[in-house]
């Protein structure tokens, strides 16, 4: 049955102005017709191609048969009469050829086989008594909410699933059905413009990370991958600023009588690569963020080093490119891709609230709360542990210094972030009034219903969608807050003067591994000495003191001290190595200005050992003596047997001091 008129159960009787129809044995209709056509003048529109064929009278019964279609007969409220099937063949079987010289063919919706298997006139005498009179008041249109009509310049195949304002087979109006062309080019110049910056910043943070690919280790690695995904962001922004709507949107057809829609969905190749390449890397820029305030809460709270940290990258990157993987491929699976007549690009959520809500939205919300989550869990550990322990006058700086590079750098993320997801949460709440003003301006261009009682009209402010685009291009841009300063101009000026320059341990590390444990100086007692990281750290997570200390004695091995007779001594530890946990902070300073009181016996030929740990005998006493020395010369060993044992004393109280002085020598 051809009629498609169900979710309108009431129609009204109507004159008929229709100049093909005029002069019919009836003089009423009803619209919607059986062609879903809303009123008489879409109808007659979709007549036009057939005026040549009456005109020429190829058939008695065409002009009937496309008035029973256009114009039908108005009877009882709810009922349509419609012509037989007889009638339907006869009329193409004696027009075919005709139409096939004026270039027609018989439309799908005209096809015989939905009509009614009966051999009666058109109208049916009972039709003509059901009549209603068109002078009587009761039967013209009657005034009612419609809802939405797909327009037949917006109408699309129905083999492509589009969708538009719960409608199938019907795409939104390109480029915009918002905003006018002078304030389309406008806002595309304006993303033209931002794109090109937001891709020079990322580029820029890229290229600096490989030039020296040693200076970005863990915890600040994830922002070099976070730096690559704006770089792919930034750029199909960029291309959908030169390709303009021609991805976006489908081409006009004027013979179809269609004009240009949004693209949906994955039949355009060049349309979904760029919603894969755009959604894949937004939300990948994203996760690791969230990465990076994980490394960040792991070398701050828990004291892990960056080679602890870096065992863990490869479940790192598992979790950033395989979570919004996953997204992606469900997307192209739900068929959700949909074209962005202002920027060119294609996302998903333009017109798709279902998909806005739970594929960016709820992502976007989560990555902010568990990133801030850890961020200021981080802060706070770190905050506590600078304001309780005494720190080198320098690491302070250093440790404050990252600190607030930290915070700015999240910051600088954050809001453009919270502004991005502000604007979507506006246009969710805002689209319904926005498509409903839209349909009371266009309703009588495109020949559809007009909305009944409106209540509330409002058409999006272009400022919205400036600030949109904006946010999300310039969330990309603080990576380069991270490598700008003095040294990263050092390496630039090198590598374009062919030089390459290999130095020491990132300032933002060595401070986070030099302080003190977080957990031992909220246990300590208010007398206890401190125990200090070094550089080197335990690949497991945290140092020990054994291994501090160590690495302490391996540095300092080629650093002689004199007695107070001249006389060099094996070694001693610098003032900024890691000492024993009885070691007070200030007592290396007073041991530093006055050498004198410090006694130590030179063991024999100490230099010739290599990788040997002392021993500590006591935990409250200074280093204690090397009982063993294993060394190892030309692939074999022999062994020690008898070591002189050296005891080196730290002075730490007044009386010990004293009793150096005193004795002069120490067992």
């Amino acid at each position: 049955m051809l009629l498609s008129i169900e979710s309108h159960s009431e129609f009204s009787c109507e004159p008929i102005r229709l100049r093909m129809c005029q002069d019919l044995p009836y003089n009423t209709t009803f619209m919607p017709n059986l062609l879903n056509h809303y009123d008489q003048q879409t109808a007659a529109l979709a007549m036009e191609p057939f005026h040549p064929i009456v005109n020429l009278v190829c058939s008695a019964d065409l002009r009937m048969f496309l008035c029973a279609l256009y114009a039908p007969v108005c009877t009882v409220y709810g009922q349509v009469s419609m012509p037989c099937r007889s009638l339907c063949q006869q009329a193409r079987d004696e027009c075919h050829k005709l139409m096939e010289v004026f270039g027609l063919a018989w439309p799908d919706d005209m096809e015989c086989s939905r009509f009614p298997d009966c051999d009666e006139p058109y109208p049916r005498p009972e039709d003509m008594l059901t009549g209603m009179d068109p002078t009587d008041q009761s039967s013209l249109t009657v005034q009612r909410d419609y809802g939405f009509w797909c327009p037949r310049e917006l109408k699309v195949d129905p083999d492509l699933g589009y969708t538009f304002m719960a409608k199938k087979d019907c795409s939104a109006p390109c480029p915009s059905m918002f905003f006018n062309k002078q304030e389309l080019t406008f806002i595309r110049y304006f993303i033209g413009v931002v794109s090109i910056v937001c891709l020079s910043a990322t580029l820029f943070t890229f290229l600096t990370f490989l030039i020296d690919v040693t200076r970005f280790r863990y915890p600040e690695r994830p922002i070099i991958f976070y730096a690559v995904c704006y770089v792919m962001v930034s750029l199909v922004f960029f291309l959908g600023f030169l390709l303009e709507d021609r991805v976006a949107c489908n081409a006009v057809s004027p013979s179809q009588f269609r004009a240009s829609t949004i693209t949906q969905g994955s039949h355009n190749k060049v349309c979904t690569l760029f919603f894969m390449v755009l959604y894949f890397f937004t939300m990948a820029g994203s996760v690791w963020w969230v990465i990076l305030t994980i490394t960040w809460f792991l070398a701050a709270v828990p004291k892990w080093g960056s080679e602890a940290i870096e065992k863990k990258a490869l479940l790192f990157h598992a979790v950033a490119w395989g979570v919004p993987g996953a997204l992606t491929v469900t997307l192209l699976a739900l068929n959700k891709i949909e074209g962005d007549g202002i920027s060119g690009v294609c996302f998903i959520g333009l017109y798709d609230m279902d998909a806005l809500r739970w594929f960016v939205l709820a992502p976007l919300c989560l990555n902010v709360a568990v990133g801030v989550s850890l961020l200021l869990v981080g802060i706070v550990a770190l905050n506590r542990v600078r304001m309780e322990i005494p720190l080198e006058k320098e690491n302070q700086t250093k440790l404050v210094k990252f600190m607030i590079r930290m915070a700015v750098f999240s910051v600088l993320y954050l809001v453009p972030l919270l502004t991005v997801i502000g604007c979507y949460l506006y246009e969710h709440t805002y689209r319904n009034i926005w498509e409903t003003t839209w349909m009371e301006e266009n309703c009588r261009r495109y020949h559809i219903p007009c909305p009944y009682k409106v209540e509330q009209t409002s058409r999006p402010a272009m400022v919205l969608f400036l600030i949109k685009y904006l946010m999300m291009l310039v969330v990309g841009i603080p990576s380069v807050f991270w490598v700008g300063s003095k040294k990263t101009c050092f390496e630039w000026a090198n590598f374009l003067h062919g030089r390459r320059r290999k130095d020491g341990v990132n300032e933002s590390r060595q401070v986070l591994q030099e302080q003190p444990d977080f957990a031992q100086s909220l246990l300590r007692e208010p007398n206890t000495p401190i125990a200090r990281k070094s550089r080197g750290t335990s690949t497991q997570g945290t140092s020990t003191h054994a291994s501090s200390t160590h690495l302490a004695v391996i540095d300092d091995l080629d650093e002689p001290i004199r007695t107070h007779h001249g006389n060099p001594t094996s070694t001693r530890s610098k003032a900024s190595s890691v000492h024993s946990k009885a070691s007070y902070h200030g007592s290396l300073r007073r041991i530093r200005d006055d050498r004198s009181d410090t006694l130590a016996y030179r063991a024999t030929e100490v230099r010739s050992f290599h990788g040997s740990m002392p021993r500590l005998d006591h935990p409250l006493s200074t280093h204690s003596g090397l009982h063993q020395i294993d060394g190892s010369r030309h692939g074999s060993q022999r062994n020690v047997s008898e070591a002189l044992t050296t005891v080196v004393t730290h002075g730490s109280t007044g009386c010990d001091s004293q009793a150096a002085e005193n004795d002069g020598t120490s067992a």
